[in-house]
């Protein structure tokens, strides 16, 4: 088996053991499932480098039926080139967003990652696509991910420099992209962006 049919595996047991640690009657089974847990978690650092126990808090923060995590990306236009913000955590670059957050709905978190992200005011127009992290050239996560991609319309606002999460924004060319986060954004992705922006009329790919 490959890396990343090892990889499925581990996010698969650590999905039923946090099921089983939510739903199980008795301390026999509890026992048994947080090992389980625990064996995911070390399999998972193995393969991701991430430290077991920043693993081990996302994962435990969640209860109940585990499902897929969703990250929203902000895709902004100007002309023929697109919105990018330089991540400080990688010093590379991706489409302004992040992990949905509760009570907001897609389009509120993309125009509200734009805004914190670039300072512009933006408007949802539109969902892109619905992509499913493993189908793409994405390196080795921990967490199961559905990326949401929403075009939105510069409304007003103003290019920031800096936030948060990132130091640089700008916007980019097609063909002229600079080094990309790859966790977050692959050049095939963003070619698609550009594929969808100009064919409004295409649907919405899901995979």
């Amino acid at each position: 088996m490959t890396s990343t049919h090892w990889l499925d595996v581990a996010k698969r047991i650590q999905a039923i053991a946090q099921a089983g640690l939510t739903y199980a009657e008795n301390g026999y089974d509890q026992e048994r499932y947080a090992e389980l847990q625990s064996i995911s978690l070390q399999i998972l650092q193995h393969l991701t480098d991430e430290p077991v126990d920043k693993i081990r808090e996302l994962f435990t923060n969640e209860v109940g039926y585990q499902t897929p995590k969703v990250d929203v990306r902000s895709v902004v236009f100007e002309g023929d080139k697109i919105l990018m913000v330089k991540e400080k955590i990688d010093g590379h670059w991706s489409l302004p967003g992040g992990w949905a957050d509760v009570g907001y709905t897609p389009n509120e978190v993309a125009v509200k990652e734009a805004w914190e992200e670039t300072g512009l005011i933006v408007e949802a127009v539109r969902l892109l696509a619905v992509l499913d992290k493993k189908m793409h050239a994405h390196p080795p996560s921990p967490f199961y991910t559905y990326k949401l991609f929403v075009l939105c319309r510069a409304t007003g606002g103003a290019l920031a420099q800096e936030s948060v999460e990132t130091s640089e924004v700008g916007f980019f060319d097609e063909h002229d992209l600079p080094p990309l986060s790859l966790d977050r954004i692959t050049a095939d992705q963003i070619r698609l962006m550009f594929k969808l922006y100009r064919n409004p009329a295409e649907g919405v790919p899901c995979d």
